[in-house]
């Protein structure tokens, strides 16, 4: 009953070189990014459910969203589903998965910066569907402009092809301020395809001596973490 299934999954720090270069990944095909997260220092929102999102892109304009997980595909309002900014996902690592519903928005102007700087409220980055969204779903007496900024995260993503493999893949690189680095590679298909695209992208990467086997690491709970522990100190 979801849109679409993003699989993906996240290489250790120790295997990740040998992998963009099995890969070959050019990192200056990539496009940089900086993503800001929005919660409370004692993580309010993550611990309901509820994740928000602004993020600039190197080249794009900057873009918003507000994302509620897990969810339920078949109960999710037929008017937000009919929006194309609306989105509902799951996303699919090794041992696991949860299915997601995503508010998107994409903004004319740059403001992420400055919002992120305090210059403007965080709430003019939100369209108003997108906050009714995040007012349904956010604990009570909590509003986005109460929330901390978390971040940002510099990541580079670059989008492939790789030789023997018919399907687009993205790789994702994040740099945390404390040295650590997460590397995701994913790619994207129909619900309906999902057990068959898995096998195969699997079967590809271990032709390519990619480990699967690595502890899984997920991008947003691992920035949340580690801004709200900073904040706290």
């Amino acid at each position: 009953e979801a849109d679409s299934v993003e699989l993906k999954v996240t290489v250790p720090e120790v295997a990740q070189r040998s992998a963009v270069t099995a890969l070959d990944l050019d990192p200056l095909e990539g496009q940089v990014r900086q993503v800001f997260f929005f919660d409370t220092p004692d993580l309010d929102l993550n611990k309901a459910g509820v994740v928000i999102r602004a993020r600039r892109s190197q080249g794009h304009a900057d873009d918003t969203v507000v994302k509620l997980r897990p969810v339920v595909p078949h109960e999710v309002p037929d008017d937000l589903r009919r929006l194309r900014d609306f989105n509902v996902e799951v996303d699919a690592l090794p041992g696991g998965y949860v299915c997601s519903a995503s508010f998107k928005g994409e903004l004319e102007n740059p403001d992420v910066r400055a919002a992120a700087l305090g210059r403007h409220p965080i709430r003019k980055l939100f369209s108003k569907g997108q906050r009714s969204f995040f007012e349904e779903h956010a604990p009570g007496g909590i509003t986005i402009d109460d929330l901390a900024v978390l971040g940002p995260i510099n990541v580079f993503k670059l989008k492939f092809e790789p030789e023997g493999f018919n399907r687009r893949m993205v790789a994702e690189l994040w740099l945390y301020p404390d040295g650590a680095r997460i590397l995701e590679l994913s790619t994207k298909c129909a619900p309906s395809e999902g057990f068959q695209v898995a096998a195969e992208v699997k079967a590809f990467l271990s032709g390519h001596k990619i480990d699967l086997t690595g502890e899984q690491q997920t991008k947003t709970a691992t920035a949340l973490k580690f801004f709200a522990d900073e904040l706290k100190q």
